[in-house]
């Protein structure tokens, strides 16, 4: 009888079995996987914040640069307030942890988090 591994999730960029975890071109063993979460990653704000910042200040000033200056401070605002964090599956193992696979999409990390965890109680 053939020994056939038992599949958790699988798509174009992920599978999950209850031996391995591939990943973004990484391969992860079950058994060296002690637990997964979903985690944030925020994206870095500064450059938005500056521009913000300088396109008030020539906003301020008066001459032909109120309009230049309100028109960058307006667009780093809307960039600003329409960015939108990271999710990563991150993965515990003996050496350390790290993020697997990051996305947009928090429904889908969650949903590789769920079959990582199957398959490791699946493992017992």
């Amino acid at each position: 009888m053939e020994n056939v591994e038992k599949v958790f999730h699988n798509d174009a960029n992920v599978i999950v079995t209850q031996s391995r975890f591939i990943a973004s071109g990484r391969t992860y063993t079950m058994r060296n996987i002690s637990s997964v979460t979903v985690s944030t990653v925020e994206k870095d704000k500064k450059l938005q914040i500056a521009l913000l910042v300088v396109g008030c200040l020539m906003a301020l000033t008066g001459g032909g640069v109120q309009i230049a200056g309100f028109v960058i401070a307006l667009g780093a605002l809307i960039w600003l307030l329409t960015m939108k964090n990271n999710y990563a599956v991150r993965i515990s193992t003996n050496a350390g942890e790290s993020n697997s696979l990051t996305s947009a999409d928090k429904a889908y990390v969650q949903k590789i988090v769920n079959a990582v965890n199957e398959a490791i109680i699946h493992r017992g």
